[in-house]
């Protein structure tokens, strides 16, 4: 499977993993605050982190084309260092969460760290020939 993913791919699959990340945060999550528990100003801070992880991704799947292995890996370490701060955040606002908030959160970073390895994967792959 992985050999079929070229670099442009990857920075789809980010930006629209991204997208529906700010979605859920800002939107979905942030209404249902109460069945979650995370407040809404940290809701809103990830949402909007995500939204800058999808503008660079989106920006890069249409911009690069050469040391695309770069900017691949800049958004690989910028996922994991996402999931390191969302689970500090859990583990910061524990007593506030529900099951069913630390459920997604935790399936979120699963999600992201798989994307995140995946990614560094293909970045270290000297095949620039894939575009």
């Amino acid at each position: 499977m992985l050999a079929n993913l070229t670099f442009k791919n990857l920075f789809l699959i980010d930006s629209l993993g991204a997208l529906t990340t700010a979605f859920l945060l800002g939107v979905v999550l942030v209404r249902l605050e109460s069945i979650f528990g995370m407040p809404p100003n940290v809701l809103y801070s990830l949402a909007a982190v995500a939204v800058g992880f999808m503008i660079y991704s989106l920006v890069c799947y249409q911009a690069v084309r050469e040391n695309w292995q770069l900017f691949l890996r800049a958004i690989a370490i910028a996922n994991l260092l996402y999931c390191v701060l969302t689970l500090a955040l859990v583990i910061y606002f524990w007593a506030d969460l529900t099951m069913l908030g630390v459920a997604y959160f935790f399936g979120e970073a699963i999600i992201v760290t798989s994307l995140a390895l995946i990614e560094l994967k293909i970045a270290s792959q000297t095949i620039s020939g894939k575009v």
